[in-house]
């Protein structure tokens, strides 16, 4: 185990290494005061709590930062899980540290009724944190990096949940920053706890063809070194397989087996200059064949995480696909470490680093507008999705994620833009509101003045997180009135689906309830965030719909109690049935005739209106309304009495063969049995068939299946089932 100093000194190599101008005696003390604040504090391996923020520092000094970026680094901890404040660094170590400090730090002091409603206010305050200063985001994927490098200590619920969580917004942040090497080892790591067994398999492939593998790269890499020499270019080339979940994804995408795919090798061509890379290019496509449609010009079109590079996929002589990226050495500085490297060259300008991240400004935008859930599902949108590249008729890029349409393309330009739409032309030709967008083409928006603004429609049509938080800002500003009529009919349309009158809700309170729960002042606005798509009835119901069922059976109790005159004989009526049913003292019980439980069944009593309640197996078929939310309501539960000793009807459908006297001994059974027949009667059934059905008395499922087996033992009998009318 690695002690306290082996960690301390591997991050003072690298600050030495990567920014020779740190101040040490600053980071001597950060250190000190960390060792001080979590001294009492362990890991979960057993280790000294203070070398989590060493690995997390070294993180940061890896990726290039500055000194303050390596003090909030020492230092994130400290406010969450110590004593420590955010005053008292701010006076040790600047305003600025004690800020990287407090915006990595969760919100674990404030609770929240669901998990993602946590996770959301977690992310959004790092989002409002890393708009004013981005090393907010990269201290916290350093943390991240290295818990996931220590995750085998935790337990297997939680690898599972942070495994995912890293996958479904850490590496995709990593990757939205530019951060492809982090992001790597992000994606991989989790997979290892997510699907071991897919983990496993294909490091078990790659180390069984370690050999070829080794063999097949070198040969590709002498054959460009060696032509690339020739043409007089400096650069440099290595191969590598690519990385697990790359493969993973790819076996997933393509429904094969990992020794079904070809392409898993990537190879890198690192040069001095832009013109260089194109010369590359094409020495590389006079060495193999090229794979059509696989080639991809980052160079001239940056992605919106300024990585830079060009892409192709070649064949050579072996017939195994591979691709080449070649780029300069400051690209591949940015494709390594992205806005950390980016900014470096950007140390001192006022917000320089910010604008050249528009997605950070939209996801900003889009929290404003969402609810946990809506947020969280943005958010994976907004970082996952491949993006897509346009053009306006004037020339400019606009990046959008793979699939929008022209009204993600004119919302893109202006919010005015969108809301003034009336049509959309692509490459010159009138295109349909919901036409898919591919790279290259040129999109012209149709405006005017008298435009009636967006359709509820388009919130189906367009792909954009951003498209749609503008829509729905703009109902929610123009149509309030039919905004609060739209989100009314949605919601009390839901109570409905459920059995509650809106007159329950008011009787019992609950709208004040639902209202402090969503934040709203009055139904009124309740209606009109359902209108405009800020909330859905349905999740504005689930807030209540516990209560609400709750209080529509206590209505419907009342009901049948006050349609029962004589409740005090149906009281003994129903401490003599020989059921409890939850809640409920003064109702007749009564059994139903179309599934005739006995005790030993699984039962559920059924609330009827004027007629007490019905009691029902629960395999019975009328039982399964029970999973209706309309008739949730109407739905109790119900158990034996266990001191309860007495018979109780029920009723066999025998199938047999037709064969004279069946029916006389299936009721000479019965009556070895000792049991009291109620009825019995036998028809004929096709194909040479009789069925019989008897009716009698058992006081207990035990007794039934003995009975049950005396019959199936008769020469014969085919099939012994419960009846079911």
């Amino acid at each position: 185990m690695e002690t306290f100093h082996d960690h301390y000194t591997k991050l003072k190599k690298t600050i030495a290494a990567r920014n020779p101008s740190a101040d040490m005696q600053l980071i001597d003390r950060a250190v000190q005061y960390a060792d001080n604040m979590h001294r009492t504090q362990k890991r979960k391996d057993g280790s000294p709590y203070i070398i989590h923020p060493l690995a997390v520092a070294e993180i940061v000094a890896e990726i290039g930062l500055d000194t303050d970026a390596i003090l909030g680094a020492i230092l994130h901890d400290c406010i969450e899980d110590t004593s420590s404040t955010y005053d008292e660094i701010a006076r040790q170590f600047g305003q600025t540290v004690a800020a990287l400090v407090e915006g990595v730090t969760k919100l674990t002091r404030v609770e929240y009724s669901t998990l993602e409603e946590q996770q959301m206010e977690n992310l959004r305050k790092m989002f409002m944190a890393m708009s004013k200063d981005i090393r907010v985001i990269l201290i916290k994927i350093a943390d991240r990096l290295h818990n996931t490098r220590t995750m085998q200590y935790q337990s297997p619920a939680k690898q599972i949940s942070k495994s995912r969580e890293t996958m479904d917004i850490y590496a995709p942040l990593a990757h939205r920053l530019g951060m492809q090497k982090i992001k790597w080892e992000l994606e991989d790591s989790s997979l290892k706890y997510l699907d071991p067994q897919g983990y496993d398999e294909i490091m078990q492939f790659v180390a069984a063809h370690e050999a070829e593998s080794d063999e097949f790269m070198k040969t590709i890499q002498s054959r460009i070194t060696t032509r690339l020499s020739t043409v007089g270019i400096h650069g440099s080339i290595y191969g590598r397989v690519k990385h697990v979940y790359s493969i993973y994804r790819k076996m997933k995408a393509q429904d094969k087996s990992i020794d079904e795919l070809y392409d898993m090798y990537a190879f890198r061509v690192i040069v001095d200059s832009i013109p260089d890379c194109y010369n590359v290019l094409g020495h590389v496509h006079d060495l193999f064949n090229l794979v059509p449609g696989r080639f991809k010009d980052y160079i001239s079109t940056p992605k919106p995480n300024m990585y830079q590079s060009l892409h192709t996929t070649v064949i050579g002589r072996q017939g195994i696909p591979f691709e080449v990226q070649i780029r300069t050495w400051e690209m591949h500085e940015t494709a390594e470490y992205g806005i950390a490297a980016h900014w470096k060259y950007k140390q001192g300008i006022e917000g320089g680093e910010e604008k050249e991240f528009e997605w950070v400004r939209r996801l900003l935008e889009t929290q404003q507008e969402a609810d946990a859930e809506d947020y969280i599902h943005s958010l994976k949108v907004d970082m996952f999705d491949d993006e897509v590249f346009v053009f306006t008729p004037k020339g400019k890029v606009i990046s959008l994620p793979s699939g929008s349409t022209p009204i993600d393309f004119a919302y893109a330009i202006h919010s005015g833009v969108g809301n003034a739409m009336v049509g959309a032309k692509v490459n010159n030709h009138i295109a349909s509101y919901d036409q898919a967008l591919r790279n290259g083409d040129i999109i012209e928006v149709l405006t005017s003045k008298s435009a009636k603004g967006p359709s509820r429609d388009w919130l189906n049509i367009c792909q954009s997180n951003q498209a749609r938080t503008k829509i729905k800002q703009w109902f929610k500003k123009e149509k309030r009135e039919e905004n609060v009529a739209h989100g009314k009919a949605s919601f009390e349309g839901e109570m409905r689906r459920a059995s509650v009158s809106m007159n329950l809700l008011q009787e019992n309170d609950l709208v004040g309830i639902l209202l402090n729960r969503l934040n709203f002042d009055c139904l009124e606005d309740m209606y009109a965030a359902i209108g405009y798509g800020g909330l859905t009835a349905t999740k504005a119901f689930g807030r209540i719909r516990d209560e609400a069922q709750r209080a529509s059976r206590q209505t419907l109790q009342k009901e049948s109690a006050k349609a029962n005159e004589h409740a005090a004989v149906k009281e003994n009526r129903h401490k003599d049935s020989g059921v409890i049913v939850e809640g409920i003292d003064s109702l007749m019980i009564k059994f139903s005739r179309c599934c005739t439980p006995v005790p030993g069944d699984d039962i559920i009593g059924f609330i009827t209106k004027g007629y007490g309640v019905s009691i029902h197996r629960r395999d019975c078929k009328n039982a399964a309304a029970a999973n209706n939310p309309a008739q949730a309501a109407r739905w109790v539960g119900a158990t034996w009495n266990a001191a309860e000793n007495k018979p109780f009807a029920t009723t066999f459908e025998i199938d047999s063969t037709d064969r004279d006297g069946i029916w006389i001994d299936i009721a000479t059974a019965l009556t070895t049995a000792k049991v009291k027949i109620s009825e019995i009667s036998a028809r004929e059934m096709p194909a040479g068939k009789a069925r019989t059905i008897a009716t009698f008395e058992v006081r207990n499922v035990q007794e039934l299946d003995a009975i049950r087996q005396k019959i199936r033992n008769i020469s014969g009998v085919e099939a012994v089932r419960r009846g079911q009318n």
